[in-house]
């Protein structure tokens, strides 16, 4: 016999969005397109690795409201069976490593409330990332789950001084070159790339954000010329 629990429970329904744009701007749709595409061909031979991209985790059966919508996750020991949803408790574990791209609508989610319910979770791994390089500093951060909590991955300096950080679990650098975040396979060092059209569609504003950083240097480095000029004209007056 099937009780009043068992009944709601299968009436309720897991929606696949809520109306609202997942992601803050078109650059970062294109983003997470750009990601997502390079990890599908990486991990192209392995029937075992699923990823995601801006869909709705369901995380407490029974509760529709208990979600969370990952920039991008990736998930091991699984199949690759097209899915509108991930419920956790339907697949039996959660995602092993999440990207999220900060933004300025996101900033504080990202490094609150968020890191705290994959850390909650089980989430490995956990890495931020600041494209516009306006709201997170470092630009980019992670997390590895250890002992039950969340620690920091260390920043190393990789080829040509560039800062990267490893995931353990993805066999990947994740590297910041220039302006970009880039992924680079561990045990060979081999970049990993994307289909063309969408590293085009990234190019634009990259070269922006470059402008704007070379831009923001020359104003400093202007600031402390006259800075020292006024200092040496006091230094005159003084004597």
């Amino acid at each position: 016999m099937i009780t009043a629990l068992e009944r709601k429970a299968q009436t309720l329904e897991y929606p696949e969005g809520d109306g609202l744009p997942m992601a803050e701007t078109g650059f970062h749709v294109t983003l997470i397109a750009y990601f997502l595409a390079m990890l599908r061909t990486f991990f192209e031979s392995r029937p075992d690795v699923y990823m995601g991209a801006n869909m709705f985790l369901y995380y407490w059966e029974g509760d529709p409201t208990k979600k969370i919508a990952p920039d991008l996750f990736v998930v091991f020991r699984t199949t690759k069976e097209k899915r509108r949803v991930w419920k956790v408790w339907e697949e039996g574990q959660v995602p092993t490593v999440v990207l999220e791209f900060t933004s300025r609508g996101t900033q504080d989610e990202d490094q609150g409330s968020k890191k705290g319910l994959y850390e909650w979770l089980g989430v490995q791994e956990y890495f931020l990332f600041d494209p516009l390089h306006s709201y997170l500093k470092p630009v980019l951060q992670g997390f590895r789950l250890e002992e039950g909590g969340y620690r920091r991955v260390e920043a190393i300096a990789g080829p040509g001084g560039a800062w990267q950080m490893l995931s353990q679990q993805l066999g990947l650098w994740l590297r910041v070159e220039e302006t970009a975040l880039h992924l680079y396979e561990q045990a060979t060092g081999r970049k990993l790339l994307a289909p063309p059209e969408l590293a085009a569609a990234l190019r634009a504003p990259e070269a922006r954000i470059e402008e704007e950083m070379a831009a923001r240097q020359a104003a400093e480095a202007e600031l402390a010329r006259l800075r020292a000029e006024l200092e040496r004209l006091r230094r005159n007056q003084q004597t």
